[in-house]
């Protein structure tokens, strides 16, 4: 049984792409079949993952504008087990051009209804703004995954994430879950970084994961070559931070797996 997450966060910055590529990548290597889809113009989780498409090449555009079927659009990565349906800045003009869409907020999970089998877990990594791609994307997916940075701000997107999502299940995706919240680019050393993980995990009734993201140079470096930071430098603490995160992913959802 396939499993789609949409990773979302209302604010940008917080790690939200890296989250993607890395957990994804992870999880890759322990064998599943993963799927990212890059529902961002900026296409940054397409060139963390090496693919920069050509333009007679299909992305995920294409496939919304229903020019292209997702098959054909589908990308092999570089690590054995992970593909990617692949972005553009082309994706700018969805915005627009799906208005006048008969349910239009349905055409993405139309879109993954033709590869879903293919993959134990489908990965959409949104854009930061609430447009109708975004829709399109919680949408589709069984469940959100939601990284957050360990300030003040963060709280204050988290709140505003939930509220969307309440939204969609009203209209759109009833059973829509939060599949858990993240803590990315931690550093052990800021007093605020600490307060706010302890705020946190007391105050949410939402699963949280015990597994940490700390900042690392690595982690930031990897994107330039194309690379997961596990391509990178496999022995740096961020590898092992995200296998890590990819071992409590996958204890989660193993009921569903069997299913």
């Amino acid at each position: 049984m396939s499993k789609i997450i949409a990773v979302a966060n209302q604010k940008g910055g917080v790690g939200k792409t890296t989250t993607v590529i890395n957990l994804a990548a992870s999880i890759a290597i322990l064998g599943y079949k993963v799927l990212v889809v890059d529902a961002d113009p900026q296409a940054n989780a397409s060139s963390g993952l090496g693919i920069k498409i050509l333009d007679e090449e299909y992305s995920v555009y294409d496939c919304l504008m229903g020019d292209a079927k997702a098959p054909a659009s589908i990308k092999k990565t570089e690590i054995e087990n992970l593909d990617l349906l692949p972005s553009s800045i082309d994706l700018v003009g969805a915005e627009i051009e799906l208005i006048s869409r008969k349910k239009r907020e349905f055409i993405l999970k139309n879109v993954l209804d033709e590869v879903e089998e293919n993959y134990d877990f489908i990965f959409i990594d949104c854009q930061p703004s609430l447009g109708i791609i975004t829709v399109n994307a919680l949408t589709a997916a069984d469940s959100v995954l939601i990284p957050i940075q360990c300030e003040i701000y963060s709280i204050e997107g988290l709140s505003k994430l939930k509220d969307t999502i309440n939204i969609v299940r009203q209209g759109l995706n009833p059973n829509l879950t939060i599949e858990g919240i993240i803590f990315s680019m931690f550093d052990k050393r800021l007093r605020l970084a600490n307060m706010v993980i302890e705020e946190l995990r007391s105050s949410l009734p939402d699963r949280i994961y015990e597994t940490v993201i700390y900042r690392n140079s690595k982690i930031g470096e990897a994107p330039s070559v194309g690379q997961p930071v596990i391509l990178y430098d496999v022995a740096c603490k961020g590898s092992k931070n995200f296998l890590n995160l990819a071992h409590e992913f996958i204890n989660f959802n193993k009921k569903e797996l069997i299913a």
